[in-house]
């Protein structure tokens, strides 16, 4: 089991940048695909990105195609901590960001994106930009 703790969300104003943590208790976090996805006001809970270990012994970074561009998800497996870098961010960014654990892995794609998949979430942490 683990238990996930984000932080760094806040107010920042467009073409900003801002890092989310997540910080994760539990002694196998490097065994989870870790994740962050968003929700805003009124709309589903979306995928921004996921880091799951993959069968070539190493982790794979899957992005939604919207994002790629600006955000950069890490890891840090010796804090038990996972990051989402967010650059040149917009008004329509403003969500609440949610980091997710799950223990499946996803080599070759898969449901990575779905909400579902994850059996770990946390708080979540409001980020607000401002035009």
């Amino acid at each position: 089991q683990v238990q996930l703790v984000e932080s760094g969300g806040g107010l920042v104003q467009a073409g900003g940048s801002l890092r989310l943590s997540c910080a994760a208790s539990g002694h196998t976090f490097s065994s989870y695909t870790m994740a962050w996805f968003r929700q805003a006001a009124g709309k589903e809970r979306e995928l921004v990105a996921a880091i799951s270990w993959t069968a070539g012994n190493r982790y794979y970074a899957y992005y939604a195609d919207s994002m790629k561009p600006r955000f950069t998800i890490s890891r840090d497996n010796a804090k038990n901590t996972l990051y989402l870098q967010m650059n040149s961010l917009k008004p329509e960014d403003t969500a609440i960001y949610y980091c997710a654990a799950t223990l499946n892995t996803y080599s070759r794609g898969g449901s990575y994106y779905r909400p579902s998949e994850y059996g770990y979430w946390g708080q979540g942490t409001q980020l607000t930009v401002s035009s």
